[in-house]
């Protein structure tokens, strides 16, 4: 049986961009997941070992976005996705979205975000 787990507009503070300004200064960054599983078993055993946690979702997601820098935010996605896959194997997809809302560009939007997705 599949299911999904959402994490939606998970906010963190990271130093990533091509930009002199947003390495030194830094900026918000909202990150979406959409976490793909068989949740058969929890169903079954309502037991946290039988899905993904997503408290430690959370947390590999805050130590990459507040971690080491990348200049960009395709970079920075895969980076999320293919931790995901690697550190949970109850997993067998993972679709994320990078918003970056403080873009330093001429003009009025509410973000530039990148989305990608992979599978086993």
């Amino acid at each position: 049986m599949n299911g999904r787990i959402h994490l939606k507009n998970m906010l963190f503070y990271g130093y990533h961009g091509d930009l002199a300004e947003e390495n030194k200064l830094g900026q918000r960054f909202i990150v979406d997941l959409v976490l793909t599983l068989d949740i058969a078993e929890v169903a079954r055993t309502d037991a946290l070992e039988a899905t993904v946690d997503y408290v430690r979702v959370h947390e590999v997601c805050r130590e990459l976005v507040e971690g080491k820098k990348v200049r960009m935010i395709e970079t920075l996605a895969a980076r999320i996705a293919e931790r995901l896959l690697a550190d949970f194997p109850r997993l067998t997809g993972v679709d994320v979205m990078v918003k970056k809302p403080s873009v330093p560009m001429k003009g009025v939007l509410d973000y530039v975000a990148v989305e990608t997705s992979r599978t086993r």
